[in-house]
């Protein structure tokens, strides 16, 4: 079943390149979006029942790999489905031209193939290789509306991105030789093998292996200062890339992951790393929290709010308490799927109002009442207001925090945290009421299938602020002790 989730995407790439007809190439996104998930929930199952799985010598998956692996795999499905109204919108107004759609798809299953990729082998040097790779995909979805913005966008992804990637390089050469003696040549960059002999590396080579991968793979993954690509990145990408950009952000915290548990083991202590992490991290919500107070395009406010809830995650793995690498990984799941909701509803109100600018739009629960209301309660959820789950992992990273005696820390990160909720609710909630000064916007919801998904997502983020369920709870459980080396 794991050799399905790249065969899939390379088949759909195939039909897409054969096909001209929009109307089939939106089947074929649908039908492949579908079957990936399914394989998903087959594989997770047997995950939960086997602990792991390896299959064709290089791939392997547990379930640390499976948690940011379905993220991947739902974000594809709610993308297939809200991008068949979107593009066709784009199509109707010319900003798209009907040829570049099955660009678009192409692209889309090539991003989604890296990211797979990435996220199924054992070996650190082919997960460099593919998330390098998604650089590329990508980078030309960051471009696809080819305008001045649009093309300096993705050029700026692409130049930070690859120098970040290159910097990633150089730890995973240093991992290697901090491994030489004593592991055999078929095992070298076996990140599983790194593990079990952890103790026997080379602890001052694995050091700078560490710093080289923190930065390197911290610039994909969108921690600051390496973080300038994200907001241009998502202001210009069409909105379904957007989502997809965003549960990028968690392949290469995987790739930090990986690595702390095998630095972490081979120190018997968190303390080097853990301190790098929380700088980073609290460095991110820094960074996040003075842009947001003064962020004019909303789309830009919610690329800050994703470097924010990396850096909530890094601290969380940074603390190194079960209790804050838990809230770390539920944190992971919450904050992607709380993103994705806001991404895609603000792509409707993009459309609906042709604007990014939050001064020009008012009036969004009259003009589109599912929408709106979804991105009002969207915000109170991503800005960790209770009942949502954003509220339960972040309070999980903070009460670990406290629970470590870090109890300076923990006051600037909660108060961090609460500058971010002023700054989400001055800017974006005077969108929400009042009428709007353009008297040709006709109230109503575009894009219903879209819309579905957006509402099925506040469902699900609502759900689980109140309750864990089981399966998702034991897979977090299970990933917590493989990062501690449990």
């Amino acid at each position: 079943m794991g050799l399905y989730l790249l065969a899939i995407p390379v088949i759909a790439v195939l039909l897409f390149a054969f096909t001209k007809k929009n109307r089939i190439q939106h089947r074929i996104s649908l039908s492949a979006s579908t079957l990936l998930t399914i394989t998903g929930a087959v594989i997770t199952r047997d995950v939960l029942r086997f602990g792991s799985l390896q299959f064709g010598g290089i791939f392997y998956i547990d379930s640390l790999s499976i948690i940011v692996l379905d993220i991947v795999l739902v974000a594809a499905l709610l993308v297939s489905v809200y991008s068949v109204g979107y593009l066709e919108t784009e199509i109707k107004h010319e900003k798209l031209s009907a040829a570049k759609l099955r660009i678009f798809y192409i692209l889309m299953y090539s991003f989604l193939f890296t990211m797979i990729l990435a996220l199924i082998v054992k070996n650190m040097g082919i997960m460099w290789f593919a998330i390098e790779a998604t650089t590329l995909s990508s980078a030309f979805l960051v471009g696809l509306y080819n305008n001045k913005q649009a093309i300096e966008a993705a050029w700026k992804y692409v130049i930070i991105g690859s120098v970040g990637i290159a910097i990633a390089l150089l730890g995973v050469i240093f991992l290697h030789l901090s491994s030489i003696g004593v592991l055999e040549s078929q095992q070298y960059l076996d990140w599983k093998a790194l593990y079990h002999h952890s103790k026997a590396l080379n602890s001052s080579i694995i050091r700078l292996a560490f710093l080289f991968i923190l930065v390197g793979f911290g610039t994909k993954a969108g921690l600051a200062p390496m973080h300038t690509w994200i907001p241009d990145a998502y202001s210009q990408a069409p909105t379904p890339i957007m989502l997809l950009s965003g549960v990028l952000l968690n392949s290469a915290m995987y790739a930090i992951l990986r690595t702390v548990a095998i630095v972490n083991r081979n120190m018997g202590s968190s303390l080097f790393t853990g301190r790098l992490l929380m700088a980073f991290g609290i460095l991110s919500i820094l960074t996040a929290a003075i842009f947001i107070l003064t962020q004019k395009d909303y789309k830009r406010l919610l690329a800050y709010s994703s470097i924010e809830h990396m850096g909530i995650i890094a601290v969380g793995i940074g603390v190194f308490t079960p209790l804050s690498v838990f809230g770390a990984l539920f944190h992971m799941i919450n904050h992607s799927l709380t993103k994705s909701m806001l991404f895609l509803s603000s792509g409707n109100l993009h459309q609906k109002f042709d604007t990014k600018q939050i001064l020009k739009i008012k009036g969004v629960l009259k003009i589109l009442p599912v929408t709106g209301t979804v991105f009002l309660l969207g915000l109170f959820a991503i800005a960790g207001a209770p009942p949502f789950s954003v509220f339960a992992s972040e309070f999980t990273v903070i009460a670990s925090i406290f629970n470590s005696k870090n109890i300076f820390f923990g006051f600037v990160f909660v108060l961090l945290l609460a500058t971010i909720f002023a700054g989400i609710a001055v800017n974006l909630f005077k969108m929400f009421y009042g009428d709007n000064e353009s008297g040709d916007i006709q109230p109503g919801e575009i894009n219903i299938p879209g819309t579905v998904c957006i509402t099925l997502l506040f469902v699900v983020i609502t759900v689980t602020g109140l309750f864990i369920p089981k399966g998702m709870q034991n897979l977090i459980l299970m990933a917590q002790n493989i990062v501690m080396g449990v």
